[in-house]
């Protein structure tokens, strides 16, 4: 379970190794020694990360483990940097999942995202956008449309089966009585082959005509379900294409747009009520206090004015930004319609296509048909005229034996036809059972991809309302519990009231920060595909509240790697040693003016 690296040129390190033990794996050391480097070479080795070092053609990282050997060579192509390699998360979901709930520094989106007051719904659901849900359920229904098809067919033939069963007893019957007449008129008689031939000729016709009869009801049949169709794909209406997607692009347009000045205006508002609540006005402007109020001087445009007025435009702006929210909520219900409008229109245009497939292949049946048609009907004239022309030869005396003799032919024939269709019927029926099972499996997918986002949000909320339990239980934070609501706004409650995110802490917005982030972590299932978590920026935490977090993390994943300062007791775990590395700042120290 020892993991071993060999780093080249990785960030801030020119050359380095390390071990990690399973469990708690902590790199000490001062600034610029490399302590968040070494974090970024294992993001490169698991593949979310490609942090060449400045000014270096290329660089590697080797890791060596147990069961595999992974080796990753960065190359610099211009301004870009290549991958060459296979890292250690090979598909593209993974590596989502690791970088935002697994690789837990200070670039971590999910942390970002929280100390900026932003809303988590986009970032925490970000890998869900890589599987298509709405493509692969298309796909799921496409394949269900066909199996139901099939079940059809299979349920249709299960009806038809007793039928036929009777018909064949009935065949059987009539043949076995036949043969019984024939044996008591057989004689010597002379004219036995002109019989012979007469039977075989009625038989055919008898045969041909029979068919002629199944492909008349064939072709009657099929011409109704022709016109139905006709009928279903003329009744289609289906929408402009060009109007709901040009009406779901402006309304995303429109919904970014608001959403932005929802972000420009929280930022304005948070900054000015921090001065404000704070009492920090001497800091950006002069102060004049009076009796009855202060005196300051604005320090946007320099005028005069009172801190009564400016707290009150400060709540007007805020009211703004909370019109703002509200009009965001709209615009994002006017999205999820236009989309399901956009839906709509996909699935009418997919019936149009089947309907219009279906068409050309029932259209080529019936011409086909009806040519086969034309070719028996010409074949039973022919045979009646030959028929008409040997019976005048034949002895009256053998017409009821040569019409046995053509009557058990032709049943024969019949019956074998019966008995190839029995067998047909039998083995599509023996298939209902297997198609309905697949048609509820393709069933249960659908209404599973249906349900997922929604049961990883329900279960990315469950997660953080557990996680921030413990949390504010083992810390001793200034708020007394935070959650996510159901648009995945992050509310704090302070002294038993919602508290602005911008009025916590900075330890306290990264120690929420690492709570969303593990909530992701525990929804998407993150430590069943990557081993580890790796912690970076969390410098605002005081020593023992680090311990905490880290014992809070131990059981978390089987390697847990963080980063301390020099300062910093002693942990239970491995220590990294950072002695034998070279570094970029080792450079710069060396050619710096003495």
């Amino acid at each position: 379970m020892t993991w071993h690296l060999d780093i080249e040129n990785i960030a801030g390190i020119r050359h380095g190794t390390a071990t990690l033990e399973p469990g708690l794996d902590a790199i000490r050391g001062t600034n610029w020694e490399g302590k968040s480097s070494f974090i970024q070479a294992l993001e490169t080795a698991l593949g979310v990360a490609s942090p060449l070092t400045e000014g270096a053609d290329s660089g590697h990282v080797e890791l060596d483990a147990d069961d595999a050997s992974i080796a990753v060579e960065l190359v610099r192509d211009g301004r870009t940097v290549r991958r060459e390699g296979s890292p250690y998360l090979t598909d593209e979901y993974d590596r989502k999942r690791a970088r935002l709930f697994a690789c837990l520094d200070e670039r971590n989106p999910v942390r970002q995202a929280v100390d900026a007051g932003e809303n988590l719904e986009a970032v925490l659901m970000q890998p869900l956008d890589i599987q298509n849900i709405d493509e692969e359920i298309g796909s799921l229904k496409h394949e269900r449309e066909q199996v139901e098809g099939e079940l059809a067919q299979a349920n249709e033939a299960a009806d038809r089966i007793p039928t036929v069963r009777d018909e064949i007893e009935q065949l059987e019957t009539e043949i076995e009585d036949a043969k019984g007449r024939m044996s008591e008129l057989s004689t010597e008689d002379d004219g036995s082959d002109e019989r012979d031939r007469l039977s075989e000729l009625r038989a055919e016709r008898d045969q041909v005509a029979s068919r002629i009869d199944r492909f008349e009801n064939t072709v009657e049949r099929t011409e109704a379900t022709l016109a139905d169709k006709r009928e279903e794909l003329e009744s289609l209406t289906i929408p402009e294409e060009s109007s709901v997607e040009e009406d779901l692009a402006d309304a995303r347009e429109e919904l970014q747009s608001v959403k932005n000045d929802v972000d420009l205006l929280q930022s304005l508002y948070s900054a000015n009520q921090r001065v404000l609540e704070e009492d920090r006005l001497g800091l950006v402007t002069d102060v004049d206090h009076q009796l009855t109020d202060d005196a300051v001087a604005c320090w946007v445009c320099d005028s005069e004015t009172s801190r009564s007025q400016m707290e009150a435009r400060v709540d007007a702006l805020g009211e703004r930004v909370t019109d703002l929210r509200s009009a965001v909520d709209t615009h994002r219900d006017t999205v999820d319609r236009l989309e399901a409008r956009a839906e709509e229109f996909n699935q009418t245009k997919r019936r149009e296509r089947d309907l219009e497939e279906a068409i050309a292949d029932h259209e080529s049946n019936v011409a086909d048909r009806r040519d086969r048609l034309a070719e028996l009907r010409t074949r039973r004239d022919e045979l009646d005229d030959e028929i008409e022309t040997l019976s005048t030869e034949v002895s009256a005396t053998t017409d009821e034996l040569t019409d046995l003799e053509s009557e058990v032919k032709y049943r024969e024939m019949e019956l074998e036809e019966y008995r190839d269709e029995l067998a047909t019927l039998e083995t599509r029926a023996d298939r209902a059972d297997d198609l309905e099972a697949e048609r509820k499996r393709l069933s249960t997918e659908i209404a599973d991809l249906r349900n997922r986002k929604a049961e990883v949000k329900r279960r990315t909320r469950e997660a953080f309302d557990d996680a921030i339990g413990e949390i504010v239980a083992r810390f001793e934070t200034g708020f007394e519990t935070a959650r996510l609501t159901a648009n995945f706004d992050l509310v704090v409650a302070r002294n038993g009231r919602e508290a602005q995110l911008s009025a916590l802490s900075e330890g306290e917005r990264e120690l929420l920060g690492l709570v969303a982030a593990l909530a992701g972590h525990a929804a998407f299932e993150v430590g069943d595909t990557v081993p580890c978590l790796l912690v970076d920026g969390v410098s605002s935490l005081a020593d023992e509240n680090l311990h905490t977090l880290v014992e809070y993390l131990r059981d978390r994943a089987t390697y847990i790697v963080f980063t301390v300062h020099p300062e910093y007791t002693a942990f239970e775990g491995n220590e990294i040693e950072l002695d034998d590395w070279t570094v970029v700042s080792d450079e710069r120290s060396v050619t710096a003016p003495q």
